[in-house]
Formats: structure tokens, C-alpha cells, sequence
């Protein structure tokens, strides 16, 4: 095993221990209510998205049901997760095929899942891990993007050069329970300004930890 790999196990370990198997906090029921969520979850946070599909999936029960809907009331319905209009659009346009290509069942394959508007590799990998528990990559949002810099992971800046550098080092089977731990780190320690390092199970291992205490 390379040092990469094993420095990412004993991270994974480290996390797993203080955040025990932690996963998406985004709310739903069904795997189109999640679809649907992590599409609004695009610039914009959990907590809001969660209040915005609270009565979202109350009005609208079925896939066929987003099929149907007006882009102006939709946009209305979804407006406070910003970028509306493209979000009402991607997920209309996303449940029609849905319907109409996969029989009303969200695909449990990358290469179906990125065929639908508005889903790339991050929503694809969210949906493929919580919904069917299947590791075909590493969703990189913008705490998994910050950790990986922040600990040596990855020197890139792009989230597909990112979660190619995590999939090298690290086992496939790890690859969900990883950008969960990472979330979850980046959420409540790792934060983008004033990162809480002193109280960090992975100071030692990281190194940027010196330079945010100093």
C-alpha cells in the first residue's frame, strides 16, 4: 500500500471515529426526492434547501408530477435556493426523460444518471451512494474541495482532477463514506474562514493545520 493510501485510511478512520458513517443531510424519501434536492443543493445550502422541499415534496409526490409543471410556478416554488430558473428548468426537463426514457425510475448507473440535464459527476455520485449504494466516483462539493487542498489530498483545484486524486488513494468501497466524513469535517471544524484546528482529530496529520493556529 502507498503512503497516500494509507495517510487517506488513517484520515478515513480518524473522521469515521468522531462522525460514525455520517450521511447526506439533505431530507427525502424517495430517490427523485433526493434527485431533486441535491440538484437544488447547487450553490446553496442543506438547511435551505431542506426548508424550501419541506412543502416542495408535499405539493409534488410523483416524478410525472414535476414532468407536468409550469416553469413560472416552479421557479416560484424554488426561488430561495438562487439559480431558479436553471434548477426549474434542469429538473422539469430531468423528470420528463425520467418518465419517459426509464419508465419513472431514476437510473442506478453514472453513465445514465449524467445523461440527465442538470446532473453531473457530483449529483450523479450523491444519488448513486445514498440512494443505491453503489461507489462509481467521489462527490466533490466545495468542503470535500477544501479539505483535499487543505490536507495534501489533491493539489488541484478542479473537482473532476479532485476526485480522480481521491479515487487513486483510496479503496472503491470507501469512496461514499469519504466525501460524507469530509462534508461533515468541513461543516462543523474545517470551515472555509477561522477553521478550528486546535480541535481538529486531524491535526497531526495535516499540513495546514500550523499555519491556520498560528
Amino acid at each position: 500500500m502507498s503512503e497516500n493510501k494509507k495517510r487517506i485510511k488513517k484520515i478515513i478512520n480518524l473522521l469515521n471515529k468522531k462522525y460514525k458513517n455520517p450521511k447526506t443531510a439533505l431530507n427525502y424519501k424517495t430517490n427523485h426526492q433526493l434527485l431533486v434536492a441535491t440538484i437544488l443543493s447547487a450553490q446553496c445550502t442543506d438547511k435551505r434547501v431542506n426548508e424550501v422541499t419541506k412543502d416542495l415534496f408535499k405539493k409534488y409526490k410523483k416524478v410525472s408530477d414535476y414532468a407536468k409543471i409550469s416553469a413560472n410556478e416552479f421557479e416560484k416554488d424554488i426561488r430561495t435556493t438562487g439559480f431558479f430558473r436553471n434548477k426549474a428548468k434542469n429538473i422539469i426537463e430531468t423528470s420528463k426523460m425520467i418518465v419517459e426514457k426509464f419508465h419513472s425510475r431514476i437510473p442506478n448507473n453514472m453513465e445514465k444518471l449524467i445523461l440527465l440535464p442538470g446532473v453531473a459527476r457530483k449529483t450523479a455520485n450523491v444519488v448513486l451512494s445514498e440512494a443505491f449504494r453503489k461507489n462509481e466516483g467521489i462527490a466533490v462539493d466545495t468542503h470535500v474541495r477544501r479539505l483535499s487542498q487543505r490536507l495534501g489530498l489533491s493539489s488541484n483545484s478542479n473537482p473532476d482532477k479532485i476526485e480522480k486524486d481521491l479515487m487513486e488513494n483510496t479503496d472503491q468501497k470507501d469512496w461514499g463514506k469519504l466525501s460524507n466524513l469530509l462534508i461533515s469535517h468541513g461543516r462543523t471544524i474545517c470551515s472555509a474562514r477561522n477553521p478550528k484546528c486546535s480541535a481538529c482529530v486531524l491535526n497531526k496529520d495535516c499540513p495546514s493545520a500550523f499555519s491556520f493556529d498560528k
